[in-house]
């Protein structure tokens, strides 16, 4: 970037994540110097934080206007359309669910992932409901310790996977970027998919795992291919719908994670006792 704050600016998210690494290597390389700086961006974090919850909490009477304006302007038919749109996200939920976790464990961790998905099931439905990683956090780490998992490997891997680990907001940006595309008769190319792609890994990383977020994020996406972020009203009233999937797509890939480094662990344990 030409500057560090023309990115923020901008809301070009490619720049700012750049900016965002070099910045936190910066911090990290200087010690305890950068230590304060890192201080001060974390409080930063926070305030900023506690902002967007204020806006999220009167989000639905925007919301609710928002789609009034949508359906006057589309007709009916946009009701069927939004259904479709949730019908393709929740097939990629789940087939990313029972594919790539379920795999994981399988091999993994030679755990049997019927009983990985058993075992889990508390917790995931716990963020079905609240449709937040971090209330969902205790259940998570009860179910993960029932399953075998070390408390002192699932204390430190899910707090941190409800930070970085976001597959489901991933899966679920990628598929609401799309629709508003088509939405506004924008054909994207190759290159705009590709861009989606990374995007919405990226941007999922730095989502934080309260409800709602992830469709905050989503605008720096549509940003990043030129489509209108205005769009974004036209998923705003169902992205709750959208939210509860990704939710529980997320604590499970937390939960993933935290079965296989504890059977890591119990390995390493193992050998250093032969």
């Amino acid at each position: 970037p030409d500057s560090f704050l023309k990115p923020m600016v901008d809301a070009n998210m490619l720049p700012l994540i750049v900016t965002s690494i070099l910045l936190g290597a910066g911090v990290l390389a200087a010690g305890e110097k950068g230590a304060m700086v890192g201080r001060a961006i974390s409080s930063m974090t926070e305030v900023i934080m506690k902002i967007m919850m204020m806006i999220i909490k009167i989000t639905p009477i925007g919301v609710f206007c928002l789609m009034i304006n949508v359906v006057a302007v589309n007709g009916a038919s946009i009701v069927g359309t939004l259904a479709l749109v949730i019908g393709v996200a929740y097939i990629g939920y789940f087939l990313h669910i029972v594919l790539v976790y379920g795999s994981s464990v399988k091999f993994l961790s030679g755990m049997n992932p019927f009983k990985f998905f058993k075992g889990i099931a508390p917790a995931m439905i716990t963020a079905f409901t609240t449709t937040s990683s971090n209330a969902t956090l205790p259940v998570n780490m009860e179910c993960c310790n029932k399953l075998g998992a070390e408390p002192e490997v699932s204390s430190f891997v899910l707090p941190l996977g409800a930070t970085i680990n976001m597959d489901g907001t991933a899966i679920y940006q990628a598929v609401a970027a799309v629709f508003i595309a088509s939405c506004y008769g924008i054909d994207l190319t190759l290159s705009q998919m590709a861009m989606i792609v990374l995007t919405a890994t990226l941007a999922s990383v730095g989502t934080a795992g309260v409800s709602g977020a992830g469709m905050i994020m989503l605008a720096m996406v549509l940003t990043t291919i030129g489509v209108p972020v205005e769009g974004i009203a036209i998923i705003a009233g169902v992205d709750k719908i959208f939210d509860m999937g990704r939710t529980a797509l997320n604590i499970t890939g937390d939960a993933t994670c935290a079965i296989w480094i504890s059977k890591l662990e119990q390995k390493k344990k193992a050998k250093q006792a032969a």
